[in-house]
C-alpha cells in the first residue's frame, strides 16, 4: 500500500513553498528518515524524510514547482517492490548518463552544507566527483577530496580564456528567499520615513575586559567572549529607556512591546536571514553568545526553522565582519529600527586635549521617523555608546 509523501505544514505567514531538490529518483531504494526532498519557503528551507525503507513510485511534482502546504507531491511504495527494483548492472549502465547530466547542474544543486564547505576550502566543485544522487556531490565527497589532496585547498582552476567575440553569460532564476529580501527591502523603502543618525564609540574598554576575562570566560561557559553579546545587552538597555524604539506601526496604533526579542542578522549561503533572540533581558553573556552561535551554525547548514525566523522588535547587523567602515541599514519590517555595526579601526582621537590612538568603531542608527523622534533616535544611540564604552554600568545597571 502507498503511502502520500506530502508538503509540511506552512506557518500562517507562509502561502506557499516551492520544491527546491529531489534528492532521489523514482526506483530507488532509501532508508527511513532519509531526505527525500528540499522544500523552499521564503524564510527557511524545510527536509521531507522518508517515512520508511522503500522508494517513490510516482512523483506527483517537479522541482520549481509551487506547492501548499499539505499538498501530496510524491506517491511512496515501502519496501522493495517487486519487478521495480534497480538491479545493480542496470544502475552502473545508467551511471554515466546520470554523472553526464549532473555535471551540470552540481554547482546548482549544492547543499548548503556542501557549498559552505567548497567556499571554505576554496574549491572548484566541477572538479569533485558526486556520489549522491544523479551525481550530486555529498560532504563526503568534499572531505574525501580535501583529503586527497592532502588537506590543502587548492585554487579554482582557471576556466580556458574565450575566444574574442565568445563570452557567455548565465541566467538563474532568484530562489524564494532571495525575492522576499528584495521585496522587503523596496517595501522598507517605500513605505516607512526612514532616516539614519550615527555616532562613534571607544571599543578600548571592551577590548581590555575580553582580553583579561577571555580565558577564565571560555574556561567557565564552554565558549568565547566575543563583541555581540553586549552589543545586545546594550540595546536591550537602551530599549528599555526608549520604548518608542521598542515599538511599531499597525494600520492606525503604535504597538509597544513589552519584552525584548532581538533579530541578529546572520549571512548564509542562500541571503541575509535574521533569525531571533528571544527575552534577552533575562539572558546573561554568555547565554547570548551560545545562543548566537547556535543561530549563525543553523544558517550557514540551512537549519533554521520558522521559529527562529518568526518575531524580533529590533535588528542588530554587523557589517564591521566584513570590513564595513560605514552604511545605512535598511529597516527590517515591521520593526521600526535597526542598528548598524561597523568594523573596528585604530584612529588618532582627542582626550582631554591630547591625541590618542584608540580603537573606534562607527555606529548607525536608522530609524522610522514616523515613529521615532529625533530626540528618541539620538537619545537611544547615545545610550547605547555610553554602554559600550563603560561596559560596566551594564553590570551595574546604571
Amino acid at each position: 500500500m502507498s503511502i502520500e509523501i506530502k508538503v509540511p505544514v506552512l506557518p500562517e505567514s507562509v502561502a506557499d513553498a516551492t520544491i527546491a531538490t529531489w534528492h532521489v529518483q523514482a526506483g530507488e531504494q532509501v532508508t527511513r528518515d532519509q531526505v527525500l526532498v528540499d522544500i523552499e519557503t521564503d524564510k527557511v528551507v524545510l527536509e521531507v524524510p522518508a517515512p520508511a525503507d522503500g522508494q517513490i513510485s510516482e512523483f506527483l511534482g517537479a522541482e520549481g514547482d509551487t506547492v501548499l502546504g499539505e499538498q501530496v507531491i510524491a506517491q511512496f511504495m515501502p519496501g522493495a517492490v517487486v519487478g521495480q527494483e534497480v538491479t545493480k548492472a542496470e544502475a552502473a549502465a545508467s551511471a554515466p548518463v546520470a554523472e553526464v547530466e549532473a555535471s551540470e547542474e552540481n554547482n546548482d544543486a549544492l547543499s548548503p552544507s556542501v557549498r559552505r564547505l567548497v567556499a571554505e576550502h576554496n574549491l572548484d566543485a566541477s572538479q569533485i566527483k558526486g556520489s549522491g544522487v544523479g551525481g550530486r556531490i555529498t560532504k563526503e565527497d568534499v572531505e574525501a577530496f580535501i583529503k586527497q589532496a592532502g588537506s590543502v585547498a587548492k585554487p579554482a582552476v582557471p576556466a580556458p580564456v574565450a575566444p574574442l567575440g565568445e563570452r557567455s553569460q548565465k541566467r538563474v532564476p532568484m530562489t524564494r528567499l532571495r525575492k522576499t529580501i528584495a521585496n522587503r527591502l523596496l517595501e522598507a523603502k517605500h513605505s516607512t520615513a526612514m532616516l539614519t543618525t550615527f555616532n562613534e564609540v571607544n571599543m578600548k574598554p571592551i577590548m581590555d575586559i575580553r582580553k583579561q576575562y577571555q580565558e577564565v570566560f571560555e574556561k567557565c561557559h564552554g565558549i568565547r567572549l566575543g563583541f555581540m553579546s553586549f552589543y545586545v545587552k546594550a540595546v536591550t538597555e537602551a530599549l528599555k529607556r526608549y520604548p518608542e524604539v521598542n515599538a511599531s506601526i499597525d494600520g492606525d496604533d503604535l504597538v509597544y512591546h513589552n519584552y525584548f526579542d532581538i533579530s541578529i542578522a546572520v549571512s548564509t549561503p542562500r541571503g541575509l536571514v535574521t533569525p531571533v533572540l528571544r527575552d534577552t533581558d533575562n539572558m546573561s553573556l554568555a547565554d547570548i553568545e551560545h545562543a548566537v552561535r547556535e543561530l549563525a551554525i543553523k544558517g550557514k547548514d540551512g537549519k533554521l526553522t520558522v521559529d527562529d525566523m518568526t518575531g524580533g522588535n529590533f535588528t542588530v547587523t554587523n557589517g564591521g565582519v566584513f570590513g564595513s567602515l560605514m552604511s545605512t541599514p535598511i529597516l527590517n519590517l515591521p520593526q521600526s529600527a535597526i542598528l548598524g555595526m561597523h568594523a573596528i579601526k585604530d584612529r588618532p582621537m582627542a582626550v582631554n586635549g591630547q591625541v590618542e590612538i584608540l580603537p573606534m568603531m562607527y555606529l548607525a542608527l536608522s530609524y522610522d521617523h514616523r515613529i521615532i523622534d529625533g530626540r528618541e533616535s539620538v537619545g537611544f544611540l547615545v545610550t547605547i555608546k555610553d554602554l559600550l564604552e563603560d561596559p560596566t554600568r551594564l553590570l551595574l545597571d546604571l
